[in-house]
Order: C-alpha cells, then structure tokens, then sequence
C-alpha cells in the first residue's frame, strides 16, 4: 500500500511541555518507533505539523528591527528542515539500511485571492494568557484568538492548490524512498504575473497540504495521527462516545471544534471521497492498528451506519 501519515504536533512536543530540543528529539523516537512496521512494508510519505515551532522562530526573529524580521514563508521553510531532519535522523537509526529516507523542502501554491488571508484562522506559537495576548496584539499587531482556556497568535491559512514538488516525491516513493515532506503543511507561495514564484506570509494547515498529497499520490490510506484516540460525537461531554468506522458523508453532517479535530475530519472526507482510499484518526502509538481498523477512527464508503466503539 502507498500510505501518507501525517504527525500532528504531539509527535514534536506534548502538552504542557517546553519546546526544547530535548523534548522533540524524545518524542520524535517515540513517533518514529510506532512508524517502523509500516515503513518495513509499505510505500511511506510523512508528513507533519510546525505550528509551536513555526510560532517560536517568529517569536526570535521578532528580537531583530523590524526591517530584519523573516517573514513566515522563510520560517516556515527552516521549521520543515529542521523537524523533518530529526525525524529523518530517527527513522534511519531504526530501520534497515535498506529502508533509506529523504527530507524534501516543499512548496506548496495557494491561491493569492484566497479569502483566508483576509481573516487570519491559523493558531501558531505559544499560548498565552487572556492579558499577555492583548498585549501581544497591541505591541506587534498580531491577530490574537482562544485556544482552549489560552490565547495564541493566529494567521493566515490559505487552501493548497498544487504541489510543486510532486514529480520528485513520486520518483523518490517508487524507489523505495521514505519520504518526509509537506512539513508544516508546506511552503506556500504564489505566482506573479510573469509566473514566477514568490512567498507569503501564511502557514498552511498541515492536514490539508496532507490530503492533497495524498490524493494527488494515488495513496491507498491517508492516517492523521494525534493524541485523541478517536474521533468522538459529544467530545468531553458526559455522553461523548467514540466512533469506529464511518463513511464522508455521514461524518461531515457531524458537528467539530475548528481549531482542532475539524481540519482533521475535512480533510478525511476529501481524500475518501476524491479516492476511494480510507483515512484513518486516532493516536500515534496506535498507528498499524488504525490501518488494520483495530483502533482509532476509520473513515471509509464501505459503511452505511456509523459503527461506534464499546
């Protein structure tokens, strides 16, 4: 099978924790080590999440003057290479030497017209409190939204349309080459008039750049792997209830949080119903058991009612 995995950001860091080094090197293992037995025996492309990160290197490159400041499409390129280096780094320090792996840069082309850079949707960064955040908003102009019971600096986040890198991730999966790419949901840049290409200031969201490689790789299985078990009707609600199997349009009639699970369940819907495929949710550690349909959510046309979890 040729499956995209896409590693939310509890791969990198968990909740709560610092974003250190240390800490993401730790978890990366930890992804890494549920990944192996599928990458021993199937056509692997990974991808994954950067918004602590992302909204980190901001945070060090707003110390410079303001005409000295990176923009995000620049940051968004050093967060790719650097999360898909330690990945890379951790997958070939537990796989055969016959199983070699490749980080790829990759830009992904958005629509410059795109709604979404008028309303800014994307949370990146740290989490602030309710003072810190309007602060933060004053100070250096960030759009400011909740995040749970915290605030975090929000941006732009607009639909991918093409991945330009395409042809090269292909080749390199029909050589039996992990990939790793799309990291952060990719690069997102637009082209002038002349059709040349140029940055912007944006940070795509990741489950979506992952349903469009997947679609667009002909992937049999589409996996978004966080730190929720399952897709859940009612979440944290006393009647929550946790569903197994269940098929696009019976799942986009359901009601989830925007910042959270509802990216995820758009993106599952699309890559099912453009393709055929499955698409699977559920937690990292349980990631050969979601495509087995032993764990997690499953979403697939092959199911007429939603089958749901003891």
């Amino acid at each position: 099978m040729r499956i995209v995995i896409a590693l939310g950001g509890n791969a990198l860091l968990r909740r709560g924790e610092a974003l250190t080094a240390a800490n993401q090197r730790h978890n990366i293992k930890m992804a890494v080590t549920a990944l192996a037995p599928i990458a021993s025996s199937h056509e692997l492309v990974i991808t994954h999440g950067n918004g602590p990160q992302v909204g980190l290197l901001a945070l060090q490159s707003a110390a410079y003057p303001a005409d000295e400041i990176y923009p995000l499409d620049i940051l968004d390129a050093e967060s790719e290479g650097m999360i898909g280096y330690l990945i890379e780094q951790e997958l070939i320090n537990v796989l055969p030497e016959q199983c070699p792996c490749a980080t790829l840069l990759t830009q992904i082309e958005v629509d410059p017209k795109d709604p979404a850079f008028r309303e800014a949707s994307k949370p990146i960064g740290p989490v602030y409190s309710e003072t810190e955040a309007h602060r933060f908003a004053r100070e250096r102009g960030w759009s400011i939204a909740r995040d749970g019971k915290f605030f975090r600096r929000v941006v732009a986040s607009p639909r991918p349309q093409r991945i330009l890198e395409l042809d090269i991730i292909n080749r390199l999966v029909e050589q039996g080459v992990i990939v790793i790419c799309a990291g952060g949901g990719g690069i997102p840049v637009v082209r002038r008039e002349d059709g040349s290409l140029i940055g912007v200031e944006a940070v795509i969201d990741k489950d979506a750049a992952s349903a469009l490689l997947a679609r667009d790789m002909k992937a049999n299985a589409l996996l978004m792997l966080t730190d929720v078990a399952a897709v859940y009707q009612h979440w944290s609600e006393p009647e929550q209830r946790a569903i197994r199997r269940i098929s696009p349009s019976a799942l986009s009639r359901l009601c989830f949080a925007c910042g959270s699970m509802a990216p995820k369940i758009q993106a599952a819907c699309e890559f099912v119903e453009d393709t055929g495929g499955i698409a699977g949710i559920g937690l990292l550690k349980d990631a050969h058991a979601i495509l087995a349909g032993a764990a997690g959510t499953v979403i697939t046309v092959d199911v007429t009612d939603i089958v749901w979890w003891d």
